[in-house]
């Protein structure tokens, strides 16, 4: 389905938070695995504990878990980056291991300006020295169309309402 008004709510994880048997469910990429439950609804106690014991133990290094600091920083960093490239925000929310965006990509193609976005925010936290070497976001980030201005509206107040979990807040009325 197409978006509408070329509108996409894109959100990702940090490395290493989200892992393939993850007990709150997950997805094999392109669906290539049925995989029971998901996030709303996990799959039963210890379906995937080893699956999920495996993914752990091939990490070459730890989860990275942002700081408030680094949080405020890499959504600025998102923020810039986004309006540096003439892609429309109208809400970013960074938080511990989570982002969540929503704008307006024109050339349909998010992933490439997000993964920008998320280049130019690691290298800002890695200057900072707020995270370890190797990286900060986890690849490849989830991009789901807008379906119309009811959803838009929905999608902006979900990401605003990460303010509440302590998550760093732009939005196009306000700063982080």
């Amino acid at each position: 389905m197409p978006p509408w008004n070329d509108w996409y709510h894109v959100n990702g994880n940090t490395h290493g938070t989200w892992l393939r048997g993850d007990p709150r469910g997950w997805r094999a990429r392109h669906h290539r695995e049925h995989v029971q439950g998901d996030y709303k609804d996990p799959p039963p106690e210890g379906t995937y504990d080893r699956l999920h014991a495996r993914s752990k133990q091939l990490m070459t290094r730890p989860p990275v878990r942002l700081t408030p600091q680094a949080a405020h920083i890499a959504c600025n960093e998102i923020v810039a980056s986004l309006l540096r490239h003439d892609i429309q925000a109208l809400a970013v929310a960074v938080d511990d291991h989570h982002y969540h965006i929503l704008a307006r990509f024109p050339d349909h193609n998010p992933r490439k300006w997000v993964g920008i976005a998320k280049k130019n925010s690691a290298r800002a936290l890695s200057d900072a020295s707020l995270v370890p070497a190797g990286g900060v976001w986890a690849v490849r980030c989830r991009c789901l169309p807008v379906r119309d201005r009811a959803h838009q509206l929905n999608v902006f107040r979900y990401i605003e309402k990460h303010a509440r979990r302590g998550a760093s807040i732009w939005t196009f009325r306000s700063q982080c």
